[in-house]
């Protein structure tokens, strides 16, 4: 293989519309403009999303303010106080968590607040399970 012999795949380049070069060509007398009207004119190059003077789409669309993320991720909430109601030496885990219904779901992942005092002696296992 020598450079000057590399050749673009068939399909991939298109030709180059040759405007004004007769009739014959497809794109005489109007160019493939039309006939009259603003697009036809010489300097009928518009703003995109104009529509004519009608209120264009992205006017007519409400505005949203902010941002929501595709990829957050939610935390269930347990503070240490809502974990007495285990019994001591008792294994606090998601399943223990989802029986005494301190969270609601199993696939997200569990965060231990600071808020209150634990009077009970449990052994913590929390882990992020995979879904």
């Amino acid at each position: 293989m020598k450079l000057n012999e590399i050749k673009a795949k068939v399909g991939s380049q298109k030709k180059r519309r040759r405007i004004g070069r007769g009739n014959a060509s497809g794109h005489g007398t109007y160019c493939g403009r039309g006939s009259k009207g603003q697009g036809q004119r010489k300097s009928a190059n518009l703003r995109p999303g104009f529509e004519g003077g009608q209120t264009p789409l992205i006017s007519r669309l409400p505005k949203l303010r902010g941002f929501k993320n595709p990829t957050k991720t939610g935390f269930q909430v347990v503070n240490v106080g809502s974990l007495n109601v285990f019994k001591d030496g008792e294994e606090v885990n998601i399943q223990t968590l989802l029986e005494k219904k301190l969270i609601s779901k199993k696939g997200l992942p569990v965060k231990v607040l600071g808020n209150g005092k634990i009077a009970k002696k449990t052994t913590t296992f929390i882990n992020r399970e995979k879904k």
